[in-house]
């Protein structure tokens, strides 16, 4: 890491004690808010990379922090909450978060979040040609998937999920973000039109679709594509 400025949004103080040495021991530099009004000025202020986000803030709720702060900003906010209900994790994605997790949660899973968020931020501030994950490569350029240098035949629909899915590298996209962007928003809700989809793109790019290892499922929510390897 290289001083990436992160702003941690919880009114629990036991977290930011359990965050600030994990984040700062990681070369992040440490902000943080207790209130969704306080997170709000500091994204406008201060400008962070990106925002760690509690729903359960006592002056407003997360997913309206979410909504705000994109109007002004793009910064990448991952949530942490206690509420793992799938509708409120599918609500805050909807809204506009880039990844969700709930507490408790494992340390380095969440560096894992966090550097995926960052990541997906500087792509979106430039251009990604070829994204590769072990033997598959994808050139966005030209359209083409390979597996071990072989082309992988898709149709226009499963090419397109491919590459929004890997752009996403690590983060979790709902069924409608999904559907919506592949399909339109008439489709916004044909999750089983999705889940056809998918398990085309697994018989095709996968060594074991049975036991897939690079597009993911998140039970009720939706998918990730896995991430790359260092």
């Amino acid at each position: 890491m290289s001083g990436e400025r992160v702003l941690v949004v919880d009114d629990e103080a036991e977290i930011l004690r359990c965050l600030r040495p994990a984040l700062t021991a990681c070369g992040y530099d440490v902000l943080s808010a207790e209130t969704g009004r306080e997170a709000l000025r500091a994204i406008a202020a201060r400008a962070p990379d990106v925002v760690l986000l509690d729903l359960g803030l006592p002056d407003m709720d997360g997913k309206d922090v979410i909504n705000q702060a994109g109007v002004f900003s793009k910064t990448p906010i991952v949530v942490l909450s206690a509420r793992d209900r799938e509708a409120e994790k599918i609500t805050a994605l909807d809204a506009g978060a880039v990844d969700y997790v709930e507490k408790p949660f494992a340390i380095g899973e969440l560096m894992a979040r966090l550097r995926a968020a960052l990541r997906h931020a500087l792509r979106d501030g430039g251009k990604v040609d070829r994204i590769e994950h072990g033997d598959l490569a994808i050139d966005l350029a030209r359209r083409i998937v390979t597996k071990a240098g072989a082309p992988v035949k898709l149709t226009p629909k499963e090419y397109d999920l491919l590459a929004h899915l890997a752009r996403g590298e690590g983060r979790l996209l709902t069924h409608r973000q999904l559907l919506t962007a592949v399909w339109g928003p008439a489709h916004s809700d044909d999750s089983q039109y999705l889940r056809v989809f998918i398990g085309q793109l697994r018989a095709k790019i996968e060594d074991d679709p049975a036991n897939p290892r690079l597009i993911l499922t998140e039970l009720g929510a939706g998918y990730r594509f896995a991430e790359a390897s260092a």
